[in-house]
């Protein structure tokens, strides 16, 4: 067995620094452990005991009668390094390190952190400052967290891997008290070795886990972590994240508490793009998502029915699924027939959804029979049941009946409970059916079904030639002029608008004649990026107006900067275009192309959107630059919308790949790249850049 193996499945635990008082932390490991019911053997280790519930006690790693599988270390971080070279010594697979005080306290934890690392030699560690692992498929508990002080845990199909300990006892209660199940709770923390990606890779081939749960504060090896991801995905188990630091705040807090980079939070959307994460996009959404995906009911389409017996509740759902995007759709004639026949008189409202069928709650064949009808109708996908006030005193009632339900379709059947019923999650949990205490949770399970259902497969990557791959050098550095950049991105493959250098104003009144009725002037600098901002743009300039433009805009310039500008600028005017935004985002996760929305307002619109760059050898595909543009809220303007002429899409996909094999090319020696806007014309004429920004290192002798 490899050391990781051993952590997740040990025969053998040593507990170095364990305290006979279970009340202490560092007594609680061997409590819960044999509470919960592990079946291996145990080795307390503690200088000053003979014995802790009723086990041997050594006195120290080197009097242990083998090499224990894991070790749990609970000493002081000054004392855990001696502990931790004298485990690898005699052999542990692996060992759990609880102490704080490394890399999130500063320079002298990230020194300390190092040092552990490297008396562990070639023995796996879980932590620092971990809470440690729970492996409940085979009921092995190497934590201290006070979560285990419940008497009895469900074991489920869900594998939560959590960067934050206190995070992985939250979710662990919060799951027991509704009756849902996990297969394994790891707390990663530090990740002074074993990070998140190592656990990914082993739940994907953990036969009891079916949806993988992430907390994330920062991914530290990001090229492994995509590996891992996509090794899920191609087994068919789904990855649900709740990625922290949304906010600069957050974001500060991540750092703090593991001492990692944390990158943007737009490449992480970018990073769970490509590798087919559901991102989370609330603390409930991380149990309330994994719980319905690993019902594995699939979900085939968008209709939704609702059924209630409570008007309210049945409102509030169907408003949060419509939100969504999901359709509900009145029953058919059939259907709406089949309902009526169940019950007399006028209470019913059976021809609209929510279908509010009044069934006198305490009338469970009803109810089997109405769930039946709606559950074998083709007009919906998938169904939702309120859970009315009955729950509260009979939970078996409604339980039951859906229940019982369960084998008729395939269909995802989940219910939303209306009141505080408690009682009634765990019943239908325990039963098999997706349970909700709110009708944005029913909406985000059913959105992240369909997103599954939708990406069944990730795109394969593209390998690109042994040309193509080797990395190229540009003989220039620095912050380059417009020009400059425009030549470097037409290298690659993106054409630029037709244009000319001018020193004087008779040359731009030259130049201006050879371009039609209206021309574009601009500030020529390579110091001043930002050139509307100091007067340096002028557009639709008639011909005769250039010579008097050309000295309003060196006045400008010059009052704004203090320099007197010796470079112009003259181009075409383009008309009739649509303008996007293209550029290369470096990041702690990698490197990622910007797309969005271009021109002067990008900064203030803000409709973007990042791609993440492949892995060396592989490119981008036409698909994911497509994909990509989609999720801008303004891609109708680019394909038609209200009968404008649809944009050259194919020519923007071909310049955005271009601009893509330029950024990983240059590799590092690319520091900033940009154009805006890209002028996409109508579909049949091409693409050319207007402006450009490209800023290089210099090259290495």
């Amino acid at each position: 067995m490899s050391g990781l193996q051993k952590l997740l499945q040990p025969r053998s635990v040593a507990v170095v620094g364990a305290s006979a008082d279970p009340a202490k932390t560092s007594g609680r490991p061997i409590a819960y452990l044999r509470k919960h019911g592990f079946q291996g053997r145990i080795y307390p280790v503690n200088p000053r005991a003979t014995e802790i519930d009723g086990l041997p006690c050594y006195p120290e790693v080197g009097a242990l009668p083998e090499a224990p599988d894991v070790a749990i270390v609970l000493l002081s971080a000054e004392r855990t390094q001696q502990a931790i070279r004298e485990l690898a010594a005699i052999g542990t697979g692996a060992a759990i390190v609880l102490a704080s005080g490394y890399s999130e306290i500063g320079e002298d934890g990230v020194r300390r952190q190092r040092e552990l690392r490297a008396a562990a030699g070639s023995m796996r560690i879980l932590g620092p400052n971990t809470i440690g692992l729970v492996n409940l498929t085979d009921r092995i508990t190497l934590s201290a967290s006070g979560a285990l002080e419940v008497d009895q845990f469900v074991s489920g199909a869900i594998g939560l891997v959590s960067q934050s300990g206190g995070i992985l006892g939250a979710l662990l209660s919060r799951a027991a008290a509704r009756g849902v199940g996990f297969s394994k709770l790891i707390s990663t923390s530090n990740e002074v070795d074993l990070d998140l990606a190592d656990f990914i890779d082993a739940l994907a081939d953990d036969p009891a886990t079916r949806v993988i749960a992430l907390y994330v504060e920062s991914i530290r090896n990001p090229s492994t972590f995509r590996a891992a991801a996509r090794k899920a995905a191609r087994l068919g188990k789904p990855i649900v994240a709740f990625k922290i630091g949304r906010s600069e705040s957050g974001a500060q807090a991540a750092v703090s508490h593991t001492g990692a980079l944390a990158g943007s939070d737009g490449m992480y959307d970018a990073l769970f793009e490509e590798t087919g994460i559901i991102r989370a996009q609330t603390f409930s959404d991380l149990l309330d998502i994994p719980v319905a995906l690993a019902n594995e009911r699939e979900l085939g389409g968008r209709r939704m029915a609702i059924l209630t017996s409570t008007g309210g509740a049945g409102t509030l759902v169907a408003d949060c699924l419509g939100v969504a995007g999901f359709e509900l759709p009145a029953p058919d004639t059939r259907t709406g027939e089949a309902l009526r026949a169940l019950q007399t008189g006028d209470h019913a409202a059976l021809d609209r959804n929510p279908i509010d069928v009044t069934l006198a709650g305490l009338q469970p064949d009803l109810l089997r029979s109405a769930i039946r009808i709606v559950l074998e109708s083709d007009q919906y996908d998938a169904m939702v049941v309120i859970v009315g006030s009955s729950a509260v005193a009979q939970p078996e009632l409604m339980a039951g009946a859906l229940k019982d339900s369960l084998a008729l379709s395939g269909k995802p059947l989940m219910a939303y409970i209306s009141p505080h019923a408690p009682q009634a999650a765990e019943v239908l949990s325990r039963y098999g059916i997706p349970a909700f205490y709110s009708p944005e949770s029913v909406s985000a399970a059913l959105s992240a079904m369909w997103q599954v259902h939708t990406r069944q497969s990730l795109p394969e990557p593209d390998p690109v030639t042994s040309a193509a791959q080797a990395p190229l050098i540009c003989a220039e550095h620095g912050s380059l002029d417009e020009v400059q950049a425009k030549t470097l991105f037409a290298r690659f493959g993106v054409p630029g608008v037709r244009e000319i250098v001018v020193h004087s104003e008779e040359q731009a009144a030259e130049a201006a004649k050879r371009f039609g009725s209206r021309v574009v002037l601009k500030l020529l600098s390579s110091e001043i990026t930002h050139k509307s901002d100091v007067g340096g743009v002028a557009v639709n300039v008639a011909p005769q107006d250039v010579i008097p433009r050309l000295r309003q805009m060196a006045a400008d310039v010059q009052r704004h900067t203090g320099h007197s500008p010796t470079a112009f600028l003259v181009q075409e005017m383009v008309t009739g275009a649509a303008e996007v935004i293209v550029g290369v985002h470096k990041d702690p996760l990698g490197t990622a192309i910007l797309l969005g929305m271009g021109g002067v307002v990008a900064e203030l619109v803000r409709d973007t959107t990042l791609l993440l760059l492949p892995e060396a050898g592989v490119a981008l595909t036409a698909g994911q630059v497509r994909a990509a543009l989609q999720r801008l809220k303004t891609w109708p303007l680019l394909n038609g919308y209200r009968g404008r002429e649809p944009a050259d899409v194919p020519a923007l996909i071909e310049a955005v790949l271009a601009f893509a094999h330029m950024a990983q090319a240059l590799q590092a020696q690319l520091i900033e790249a940009e154009i805006n806007p890209l002028f996409v014309k109508p579909l049949g004429q091409g693409v050319c850049a207007a402006d450009g920004i490209a800023v290089l290192k210099q090259a290495a002798d």
